[in-house]
């Protein structure tokens, strides 16, 4: 970690007791349990560590200190007048909305394990089946590692628990029969028709368990003319129409710069296995989904497919303009890029209040929302012109000041130093075995009754195969005998 402007280690390993002057301490999501959000404290001259320690906060409950927002260690000694911010670790948390819920997990790479993400961190126990020895092909994927362990694999699989199983070992069938039968969910990403030939074709899995809800991801679907093509994610946000719209005006095609399509794919996934339970509670029955990457594409393609069947009009690339609402794009301050987004006239009345251009506002070409896209050309360097004129720091005061979205256009640096994303709680962190101290990004929602939680590190290869098998009713003797047939 980096030290912050303005603290200190203490010399020779010695620990300050504080001498009275003020510093800001600011809690974040459940810390407040310990008290307001912000208050004074006199402290300067301890650590962060005994600070937390002088607040009533456990050790524990902190997951990160952020001091003049940059992340410190727990040793670094605060001076008079610094600004000292806890995040909450999202750890324990027994009960989410899905606890109960017991999932086998037959994925690999990133759409069917972010699926099972999803799950699991809302509390179902997710059991994940790999390949004896090499496990989920995300396990290799790296630079980058931590200590060994690819981070790509650690981002999406936390809160599960690992079993190595031969499934096309006879007794590894069993393994995985016995935990369909008792499973509510049974998730798979095998290229289509492959988990039937293993033996668990979707008629055998639904007479074993007419309850578990059965879903098949995949890139192109179960069957019809895509069913065997293969999938990945740069593939399919080509044909799904996302490259086509993604970059600047007469630019090449150019993919978005995360694997959504995987992302979004295994979103949908969640969403529809969450809604077959819910149908359960109705019918007393599963059913069979059958989630494609593709369908998460066109999805995702809303107003642009809505003005492809409005008018016909193909869609290509903006830039980061709107076809349909002017400002709304990029703009370059003096020292920076900002985004103005102005989609009524009344924001676009307050937008030029805010930064002096009054005169617009008599301007009939820019009476309304239609107006101001006929005449885009006229309008834009107007308010590009003004803008460039100002700092970031000017442009975000008086647009926040008048209410009018804006905002900057930050690294991921930025982000995850950016005191909104701490405040929700978007940086988790969980210890594992090998890599230690792990950060991810948090779960995206707050759940006022039954909150998600990180309840576990992304686990070690096979990790969780003997406490699964026993809790399957297997002896020790038999679990051996497994291991050593190669069954597990």
């Amino acid at each position: 970690m980096g030290r912050a402007e303005g603290v200190r280690s203490p010399p020779n390993g010695t620990l300050a007791l504080g001498d009275g002057r003020l510093i800001s301490v600011l809690l974040h999501g459940e810390l407040q349990q310990f008290g307001a959000k912000r208050r004074e404290v006199a402290a300067a001259g301890r650590t962060t560590q005994q600070i937390v320690g002088s607040l009533g906060i456990p050790a524990a409950e902190a997951a990160a200190f952020i001091v003049n927002r940059e992340q410190v260690e727990g040793d670094v000694v605060l001076r008079e007048g610094d600004t000292l911010e806890l995040l909450p670790v999202m750890t324990g948390g027994e009960g989410g909305a899905l606890d109960g819920i017991h999932v086998v997990d037959l994925t690999g790479a990133l759409a069917g394990p972010y699926c099972t993400l999803m799950l699991a961190d809302q509390g179902a126990d997710v059991v994940k089946i790999e390949i004896p020895g090499t496990g989920d092909e995300s396990r290799q994927w790296a630079p980058p590692h931590i200590k060994g362990i690819s981070a790509y694999y650690l981002a999406i699989n936390r809160n599960k628990r690992s079993v190595t199983c031969d499934l096309k070992h006879p007794d590894g069938k069993r393994v995985l029969e016995r935990l369909i039968e008792r499973a509510d969910v049974v998730v798979e990403n095998y290229s289509p028709g492959v988990l039937g030939r293993l033996g668990f074709p979707d008629d055998r899995l639904r007479a074993m368990n007419r309850r578990a809800v059965i879903c098949h991801v995949s890139g192109f679907g179960q069957d019809g003319p895509g069913r065997a093509w293969a999938a990945y994610d740069l593939v399919v946000q080509g044909m799904g129409g996302v490259m086509s719209l993604t970059g600047p005006p007469g630019g090449d095609p150019v993919m978005v710069g995360v694997p959504q399509a995987d992302m979004v794919a295994g979103m949908f996934a969640a969403f529809a296995i969450v809604a077959a339970l819910e149908a359960r509670h109705r019918t007393g029955a599963g059913q069979v989904i059958d989630a494609t990457m593709i369908g998460g594409q066109v999805a995702l393609l809303s107003r642009q497919a809505a003005r492809y069947f409005a008018d016909g009009t193909v869609p290509r690339p903006e830039g980061n303009v709107h076809t349909s609402i002017v400002p709304y794009q990029t703009f370059r301050a003096a020292d920076g890029f900002v985004n103005i987004c102005c989609a009524n006239n009344a924001l676009f009345e307050r937008l030029c209040r805010a930064i002096d251009l009054e005169d617009l506002l008599d301007d009939g070409r820019f009476a309304d929302n239609a107006s101001r896209v006929k005449h885009r050309d006229v309008l834009v360097p107007r308010i590009a012109a003004r803008v460039h004129g100002m700092t970031k720091g000017e442009v975000f005061r008086k647009l926040r000041e008048a209410t009018v979205p804006v905002g900057p256009i930050h690294d991921l640096a930025e982000v995850f130093n950016d005191p909104v994303v701490r405040h929700l709680g978007l940086i988790a962190e969980v210890d594992h075995p090998v890599a230690g101290r792990v950060r991810t990004p948090g779960i995206p929602v707050r759940m006022s009754e039954t909150p998600g939680s990180v309840r576990r590190a992304p686990p070690l290869l096979g990790e969780h195969t003997d406490e699964v098998l026993r809790e399957l009713g297997y002896a020790p003797n038999e679990i051996e005998k497994l291991r050593a047939d190669g069954a597990v």
